[in-house]
Order: structure tokens, then sequence, then C-alpha cells
């Protein structure tokens, strides 16, 4: 992972994607400038709107196959765009595969 740096006022966070979504996003760790996870996925979507939807649905909310996890701990889906971030954070998002 890449190693985050902390200026004042700024949060310079890690969030990196699953190499299924790396079709849509950064295929490497990307640092931002973000409070919460919610903020880091902002951020990243500005520069691949594609992303956007595959993350997050039409009110803004995780997908049902999105996982996040912040520090290596699974966030619950319900609360894990409003998790806060620090400068050590590291995001990961994952997307479940499903089908037969």
């Amino acid at each position: 992972m890449l190693t985050p740096v902390s200026k004042p006022d700024v949060v310079l966070a890690v969030i990196a994607f699953t190499a299924h979504l790396q079709r849509v996003a950064p295929s490497a760790p990307t640092v931002c400038d973000a409070a919460t996870v919610g903020e880091a996925l902002e951020a990243v979507c500005a520069d691949y709107p594609l992303l956007k939807s595959y993350v997050l649905d039409d009110q803004g909310a995780l997908r049902k196959h999105v996982a996040v996890f912040l520090d290596g701990r699974m966030q619950p889906r319900e609360t894990a765009l409003s998790s806060p971030v620090v400068e050590t954070t590291e995001i990961y998002v994952f997307q479940a595969l499903s089908g037969g």
C-alpha cells in the first residue's frame, strides 16, 4: 500500500479496489483527501465516473454486493460510507460476484 501523507486540516487516506472493479476504478491504491469513506469514494468517482454506479445505488447507498473494509475490518453496509478515516486508514472496496 501507499504511505498516506498528512497536512494540516487534510486527511489523505489510501483507497484500493478489487481486480474486478479495476475496469472502472484505479488499478493501483490511490491516495485521497477525505474525512469519511463516502468522501473517499466521491473523490475517486470524480476521476472514474463509471465506478459510482458499480458501488453505489441510485439513492447513494452502497450496493448490496459491495463490501468495504477499513484497516482489514469489514464495515456494516448501512454505516460504511459515514465511517471516519484518518491519515493511516486503508480502505478496500470489494464487489462480490454471483451467478452460475
